[in-house]
């Protein structure tokens, strides 16, 4: 079985998980130091956020350079150690790649738009502008991610460049042919040296309309970004993504035990699970990220409605995959622990997400229950943060710096951090948790080594039986004769269970583990209980 079906897959904020030279900022050598943390811990894989040359106007998601490390993280040289270093824990490596759109100092971008008659004059997506009453009109209404319109006019070429998010990532026209063979050369090089997958920012953005349609408009009450006002219809998820994406396979296919996870970014109004399955397949992307857990509301009926949705839309040749929290969006610590029954509420939503049938994503700090940090307007560091504070509290909040241990800054630095630190770093830290066999860290741990032993959960089915307690969450893990079943009371108040049949405690919030269980099983509040049965 793949290692990246079978294993857990750890997502790495590089800018934030350990500084080792001093600059208040996080390094490849950070992570290569805590390899053995990572091994201990569990995990199979490590998810990179960007670590390539850029100017840093989107902190990585605009790179200049796609076969370099940025000097801020280290070089070419420590990232081969890195890969080797992981390889002998069993650890794989996973870039993070911006396909759909570069920085605007990529040397490709500075060629492109020099005239019309470059040799890379057609590697980005130009459009002459409209005529209009007042002058030069945009060539369609569309809108970008992160303010504005999508259209920046160009005096060098007397035409607009197309860009979705920030005016310094210009998006990559992916119908030129030799800025596809570029862009798949420069995958080649990572994979070379190494890399076992990728995981693909807005894979669904990569083609646009042809034509270049408006976009329809809608109306909604919403922060104040015309953006969310439009259904995206011309802009992204177009067909012929669909072709690039199965050149990206054959690809990746050429490499041993190699993956792709795409981040398919939805539209309000569209089904994100349909449209996240409609780009897995044989010959497709192994994985798509279903955003909808980070959507909903701490209950078990939704839960158990959004997992039965996920799972009814895996195509064949897709493989589901879980994710609660990841660089932007809030922790899931904060969004769906709260400050009640926190703890209880976080060990339950560590046996959901490592429990399920697919590959679980977790993000650095889960596993000690990191939260969100308030930061200061002055603080904000995140384009979209600033832009609409108010409205919207951005990116940081969920990128600190990892609490390490009680030492200054948490022991990430010894200069001050690039981002403020955790106010609750004295308490909420990885060496204290590591002490203490009752931590969430030991939890986690537990929980990562009974996936990994036991085919029932790295491989096997999931059902989920009728229950008559809508607090109840309870489905059944099984491969062949062995079965397991997964009961969560998601609720303040004592729930009872009735359950396929007698059995023992296999791991438990609440019980002895290697404790006999009935068919009418009653769990305390905020009880997470496995049950073997045979």
């Amino acid at each position: 079985m793949s290692w990246w079906k079978h294993g857990v897959i750890y997502q790495i904020y590089p800018r934030s998980f350990l500084d080792t030279n001093g600059d208040g900022t996080g390094d490849l050598e950070g992570i290569r130091r805590k390899l053995d943390y990572l091994q201990e811990l569990g995990v199979s894989g490590i998810w990179l956020s960007p670590i390539n040359p850029s100017p840093m106007f989107d902190f990585g998601y605009d790179v200049s350079n796609y076969r370099d490390i940025d000097p801020v993280f280290g070089n070419l040289d420590l990232f081969k150690i890195l890969v080797k270093e992981a390889e002998h824990r069993n650890i794989r490596i996973i870039m993070d790649m911006v396909l759909n759109h570069s920085s605007h100092l990529h040397p490709w971008f500075e060629e492109s738009r020099k005239d019309r008659n470059n040799s890379k004059a057609g590697w980005y997506i130009w459009q002459d502008a409209k005529p209009g009453i007042l002058g030069r009109k945009r060539p369609n209404n569309w809108m970008a991610a992160f303010g504005g319109h999508a259209w920046q006019w160009d005096e060098n070429r007397k035409q607009y460049y197309l860009h979705l998010f920030t005016v310094q990532q210009p998006d990559l026209n992916w119908r030129n042919p030799e800025l596809k063979k570029a862009v798949f050369r420069d995958l080649s090089f990572w994979l070379d040296l190494g890399v076992k997958g990728f995981r693909l920012d807005v894979i669904n953005y990569l083609i646009k309309d042809n034509r270049f349609r408006n976009n329809p408009y809608r109306w909604r009450f919403t922060y104040p970004r015309r953006h969310d006002l439009q259904h995206h219809r011309y802009d992204r998820n177009q067909d012929e993504c669909f072709d690039i994406i199965r050149e990206l396979r054959s690809l990746t296919d050429a490499y041993p035990d190699t993956m792709m996870v795409g981040e398919v970014y939805p539209d309000e109004g569209v089904h994100a699970p349909d449209l996240a399955g409609r780009f897995m397949g044989n010959d497709l992307l192994h994985m798509a990220f279903d955003f909808s857990p980070m959507y909903t509301p701490f209950k078990a009926e939704t839960f158990r409605g959004i997992l039965r949705d996920w799972y009814s839309t895996i195509p064949p040749g897709g493989w589901p995959c879980h994710v609660f929290s990841n660089h932007d969006q809030s922790r899931a610590s904060s969004r769906l622990a709260g400050k009640y029954h926190r703890e209880e509420k976080l060990r339950l939503l560590a046996m959901l997400l490592l429990t399920q049938r697919g590959t679980p994503f977790m993000y650095y700090g889960e596993e000690i229950g990191m939260t969100d940090v308030k930061l200061k307007p002055s603080e904000l560091r995140d384009p979209v943060g600033k832009k609409y504070y108010p409205f919207h509290p951005g990116r940081d909040r969920s990128r600190t710096p990892m609490q390490w241990d009680n030492s200054i800054n948490a022991g990430f630095s010894e200069a001050k951090p690039w981002l403020r630190v955790g106010p609750d770093y004295r308490q909420c830290n990885a060496e204290k948790q590591m002490k203490d066999n009752n931590s969430l860290f030991h939890w986690y741990k537990k929980l990562i080594a009974l996936r990994s032993r036991e085919p029932a959960f790295h491989k096997g089915t999931i059902e989920f039986p009728p229950v008559h307690e809508q607090d109840l969450l309870y489905y059944i893990r099984k491969d062949g004769d062995k079965q397991f079943g997964v009961i969560l009371n998601i609720s303040p108040r004592p729930v009872s269970a009735f359950v396929s049949s007698p059995g023992k405690v296999c791991i438990s919030t609440h019980r002895e583990a290697g404790s006999s269980t009935g068919r009418d099983l009653y769990l305390s509040p905020y009880e997470g209980t496995i049950v073997e049965w045979r």
